[in-house]
């Protein structure tokens, strides 16, 4: 198991296996409402729901309405476990943020090296600490 260590961004604790996109996400019009399901063809991660997986991203890309739309999925129970980024935007990091206040739940988030991003695969199970900033890595047996 390997341990990096990066930025953090949003407190909390949260794990699950990784679903890992190569290009940026934008929440709204990337994420369905409805289901948690990606929708943005472009990540190569269209028809996978984001529920209870830690959600790999290296960047936000569009809207501002990305926070109301993450704010969203944590409400109705469809959030990430966790978001991973090697660069969070603030409007992402906001949506967490106001998640807490209303609801009492978060999704944590972490900022890592590219180098520790490129390493990570879908499907191996992550860890994620968004107070110490850490994300541990247990790789797919698999491949």
């Amino acid at each position: 198991m390997a341990r990096l260590v990066g930025t953090p961004v949003c407190p909390g604790r949260g794990e699950g296996l990784a679903l890992k996109s190569a290009t940026p996400l934008s929440f709204w019009g990337g994420v369905s409402l409805a289901d948690g399901v990606v929708t943005d063809r472009a990540t190569g991660l269209a028809g996978t729901s984001v529920s209870g997986r830690v959600l790999l991203f290296p960047a936000s890309r569009g809207s501002s309405s990305s926070t109301g739309f993450l704010v969203e999925l944590v409400r109705r129970g469809l959030a990430p476990a966790a978001i991973v980024n090697v660069r969070t935007e603030p409007i992402v990091a906001l949506g967490s943020i106001v998640a807490q206040e209303l609801y009492g739940r978060s999704v944590p988030i972490v900022t890592i090296s590219e180098a520790d991003y490129a390493a990570i695969r879908t499907g191996d199970r992550l860890a994620v600490d968004g107070d110490a900033g850490t994300v541990e890595v247990d790789a797919r047996r698999d491949a």
